[in-house]
């Protein structure tokens, strides 16, 4: 069968069918028809149909342009048919679709964030134990995702409670340690004498005088109606609300903890602009207000039991030899030795890189300065001897400060 778009011809019988291609009418030129159907003319038919269409097809895929893909079309000699024009251009867009979506888009698409730009979940799930308590196992929520994780929680809270709730907790304590481990010193060195108990800052250990007590009351109340004022708003949409919600967003859908979309001196970003940067700069935050808590209560504890201000006699505070000492001590240890890593069992002190060379080097430029100064000791002593022997230097040497303090003593009558 042949489609054609032209009249019938009076010859041939034909056969109408409904158009799929919307051209209008399709009409079938029955071929068969021109010849009587007997049986010695079945074999001409064939060969002839087969001839007509060989000579038909060839001057038309002469010009016909290329095809990159099509389908797959079945031929006969006595049969062809046209193939379906959807059925090509579908053959035709599914390489293209599929080599699209092998290939990792450098760009958001909906939300879409790369693995390559947010924090991935579990760091330590290789870890079986705690790297702050090597010898107890790591809790299963901490698998170092969040800043400052090193899993410490010998009782458990992560297992129990909210793990975003304690994280703000955290921090928030973290931030007020950091302003009163400055302020508790400073207030007890500048404050006047008034405001302070007995030399000691006003706490709840130390007591409070009535003028101290008004202010920190005006204090407490006007933090405490801050916070009510901001502890239950939303920051998804703050900027820097979108940036951490993109970098935690294969973590959980909370963002970060603290964030308060505070940064007035662009600080955030001096780690790196990125998710790491970020990371970096909240670990070094909850690292340093961990320091901070814990020094906040040694303060407290220290002036409560002694009854003396933390800056009485306290090398950090005043000027002194003793700590610029023990400061430059540290930094040539630190030269020579290092702590092993904490995770490990046993933790070692062992060498640096350079280490033991420099430590050999050390102990091969004493050993030459000893032999040094023993040489030039024996020389000056060879000298000194000589001297003596001649002008008994020794003994006027020892008797001059006893002339000298006679001799001042003789100036005055009642010494």
């Amino acid at each position: 069968r042949i489609q054609s778009h032209t009249p019938p011809s009076p010859f041939t019988p034909t056969t109408r069918r409904k158009s799929t291609t919307g051209c209008g009418p399709t009409h079938t030129l029955n071929f068969f028809s021109i010849y009587k159907t007997t049986p010695h003319t079945k074999i001409h038919k064939m060969k002839f149909s087969a001839l007509f269409l060989a000579t038909l097809a060839t001057p038309s895929l002469a010009f016909a342009p290329s095809r990159t893909a099509s389908s797959p079309a079945v031929l006969s000699a006595a049969t062809l048919e046209a193939p379906d024009a959807d059925k090509i251009e579908a053959a035709a867009a599914a390489p293209a679709e599929e080599s699209q979506m092998n290939v990792e888009k450098d760009w958001e698409v909906n939300g879409f964030v790369k693995d390559s730009d947010r924090v991935m979940p579990g760091r330590y799930n290789d870890k079986a134990n705690s790297i702050a308590i090597p010898f107890l196992p790591r809790p299963t929520a901490l698998d170092g995702s969040h800043a400052g994780d090193y899993g410490f929680d010998p009782l458990g809270f992560s297992e129990k409670f909210d793990l975003y709730s304690m994280q703000e907790s955290e921090i928030r304590h973290a931030r007020l340690a950091m302003l009163a481990v400055v302020g508790w010193p400073m207030s007890e060195l500048l404050a006047p004498s008034w405001m302070l108990q007995d030399g000691c800052a006003p706490s709840v250990l130390n007591g409070v005088n009535p003028l101290s007590f008004v202010g920190i009351i005006g204090a407490l109340g006007a933090l405490g109606y801050f916070e009510i004022q901001t502890a239950l708003r939303s920051n998804e949409e703050t900027p820097m609300g979108k940036l951490h919600k993109n970098d935690m967003s294969a973590i959980w859908k909370y963002g970060v903890a603290g964030d308060y979309n505070w940064d007035p001196l662009n600080l955030y970003s001096s780690c790196g602009d990125d998710y790491k940067g970020r990371k970096g700069l909240r670990d070094v935050e909850v690292s340093h207000g961990r320091m901070a808590m814990l020094g906040i209560t040694y303060f407290a504890f220290w002036e409560a039991l002694t009854g003396h201000p933390i800056v009485e006699n306290n090398m950090l505070f005043h000027p002194n030899a003793l700590f610029p000492l023990l400061v430059g001590g540290y930094l040539a240890w630190s030269q020579i030795y290092e702590v092993g890593p904490l995770n490990e069992y046993p933790i070692e002190i062992r060498y640096t890189n350079e280490g033991e060379m420099k430590l050999n080097r050390l102990k091969k430029g004493l050993e030459e300065t000893m032999e040094q100064s023993s040489e030039s000791s024996a020389k000056v002593k060879a000298v000194l001897d000589d001297l003596d022997s001649k002008y008994d230097i020794y003994e006027k040497v020892g008797s001059a400060p006893k002339k000298l303090i006679d001799s001042v003593r003789s100036t005055y009558k009642y010494w």
